[in-house]
């Protein structure tokens, strides 16, 4: 939504390509709160409407200072283009969190590759775009957002062999644990003396049973 507010003409002017971007991003992310908000419980949904009626609020109080109080592009540029860095270079650290995860566990099992590799591919593509011409407010948080998402794709390929061996070892102790379970197929009960006859699969794939007399 700031990169709407800086694209527009009274703000930045020749700016058509972040508006209409932007403006797309935007619906786009309002799709995804809509999903969030119909699936979630109460408690999470009543969380997610605080915190975009809280932006939503900071977006028109925004607007509203910078249009009225500020009476040059360069000023509104500037100002609006300080907040876009701002929220952008946030965007890209995010997962910042994730990554420390990962060299935690050595797995990448929790940072998805194809949203790291998007992040990376938007990065260059604006980045590319801040030099024709030069924007500093496009090309600064861009810069470091390339940095970021090739940080992680470096890590994805770290430890993309280390994941794969994690899995394959889950999948093995699943395995043994569900051979491992006891299988009653046998129960009988005659005057007074009680027979219990099972059988079980011993980890090593041999059989054996067991049988208990008593009263």
């Amino acid at each position: 939504m700031v990169w709407v507010l800086f694209g527009l003409p009274m703000v930045h002017p020749h700016s058509m390509l972040v508006v209409t971007i932007s403006g797309t991003g935007t619906a786009i992310e309002f799709v995804y709160i809509a999903i969030f908000l119909f699936y979630s419980d109460k408690k999470k949904r009543l969380k997610v409407l605080f915190v975009v009626l809280i932006e939503l609020i900071f977006i028109v109080v925004v607007t509203i200072l910078v249009l009225t109080l500020l009476h040059t592009t360069k000023q509104r540029s500037l100002v609006v283009g300080i907040i876009c860095i701002l929220f952008n270079v946030m965007m890209y650290a995010a997962p910042l969190s994730v990554m420390k995860l990962v060299i935690t566990t050595k797995s990448v099992e929790y940072m998805p590759f194809f949203l790291s590799l998007a992040s990376f591919g938007n990065g260059v593509a604006w980045f590319t775009y801040a030099f024709l011409p030069f924007d500093e407010f496009i090309a600064i948080p861009n810069g470091l957002g390339t940095m970021f998402s090739l940080a992680q794709l470096l890590l994805y390929g770290c430890y993309y062999k280390s994941t794969q061996r994690i899995k394959v070892a889950r999948q093995q102790q699943q395995q043994l644990g569900s051979e491992g379970e006891l299988d009653l197929s046998e129960v009988a009960v005659c005057g007074e003396s009680r027979k219990i006859a099972s059988t079980t699969t011993l980890h090593n794939g041999r059989h054996g049973g067991y049988e208990i007399y008593g009263t």
